[in-house]
């Protein structure tokens, strides 16, 4: 299959990357060149821009699929899809877990309600560059919201023909945050440890690796 990839050299991108080339699929990478921008992936088409305002440097590609990977403001990720909705047959959303209004209960759902952004966080999420560093971190409480309000723009333009990806925490190489290898690391160690939350609080673990397989299966 023919693969865009918006992203695809951080984290779950990298990972996305290594698999669709496994399978013998055709990729074309899109992003800012800010990560790895030195790297010359084989048998990888890379194309630098931003998503904001240069989505124009994809104007003569087709696609069977893209993989919208840094999508984090429902403004940026509907003009992407609209942009692309002739040239992909299908748009899949890395959304997230956090797009769930309640998550302190275990087995909560696709039927499970969604979050929303209240009316003082949306007057701050409307004051959000987005051309800054945007991830779960920098966006803090409103990421499941905004999150929710992605994949509804994307559905609203490529009605049908959208896979939106609520994967739990995903771990692996390449993982920036170092919020799960730290305490492989850690406990290896062995000694008391000073750990944060609550032992009873439950955590779905996903590898980066075994997601963007799946990935590329549903896509298929």
């Amino acid at each position: 299959m023919r693969i865009l990839i918006i992203g695809g050299t951080k984290f779950l991108g990298r990972h996305l990357t290594d698999a669709a080339l496994a399978a013998g699929h055709d990729v074309t990478l899109f992003n800012r060149g800010r990560n790895y921008a030195d790297e010359k992936i084989a048998g990888v088409a890379q194309i630098h821009g931003d998503r904001n305002s240069n989505l124009e440097k994809l104007s003569s590609g087709e696609w069977d699929a893209v993989v919208d990977t840094c999508g984090y403001l429902p403004q940026t990720v509907k003009k992407s899809a609209e942009f692309l909705k002739d040239k992909v047959n299908q748009y899949v959303f890395i959304s997230s877990g956090s797009v769930y209004a309640d998550t302190i209960e275990p087995d909560y759902d696709e039927m499970t309600a969604t979050a929303e952004l209240s009316a003082e966080q949306q007057k701050s999420v409307e004051q959000i560059n987005p051309n800054s560093e945007l991830n779960g971190q920098t966006l803090g409480e409103n990421y499941g919201a905004l999150k929710v309000l992605c994949e509804k723009a994307v559905e609203t333009a490529m009605p049908n023909r959208v896979l939106s990806v609520r994967a739990g925490m995903i771990v692996g190489a390449f993982d920036w945050t170092d919020r799960f290898a730290y305490w492989v690391m850690r406990i290896s160690n062995g000694g008391e440890i000073l750990a944060p939350g609550t032992p009873g609080n439950y955590v779905q673990l996903i590898d980066a690796r075994d997601l963007s397989d799946w990935i590329f299966k549903m896509i298929a």
